[in-house]
């Protein structure tokens, strides 16, 4: 019937998508999850930390944004507060950066 939720979460073909039409990419894990494997061409911003919204306050909020975690839980917490401070255009990764790999997609590695 009615959605009264936003949905932001998409697939990862969505995701390649978006981001082969310019999206930017924010990884939302902590420091030594991004120093494991990331996706090319994210920026950092630990959810957890007080730097999450310093990096959040830099961006631009007519921006489009595509944020990732590992399972897709703290990215669909991070779309939640980018939708609350007046960000437009966000979307998370289903199920992460887990689901990216899974899907055969290629990620760097340190």
């Amino acid at each position: 019937m009615f959605g009264f939720g936003k949905k932001y979460s998409i697939d990862a073909d969505e995701f390649e998508k978006l981001m082969n039409e310019g999206y930017s990419l924010i990884d939302v894990r902590t420091p030594a999850e991004y120093r494991e494997a990331r996706i090319q061409n994210c920026t950092l911003a630990d959810i957890y930390t007080h730097e999450f919204k310093k990096v959040i306050d830099g961006l631009d909020k007519n921006g489009r944004y595509l944020i990732y975690c590992r399972t897709g839980s703290r990215s669909k917490t991070a779309c939640s507060f980018l939708a609350k401070w007046g960000f437009a255009d966000v979307k998370d990764l289903s199920g992460g950066i887990i689901s990216w790999v899974n899907s055969g997609r290629e990620i760097l590695r340190n």
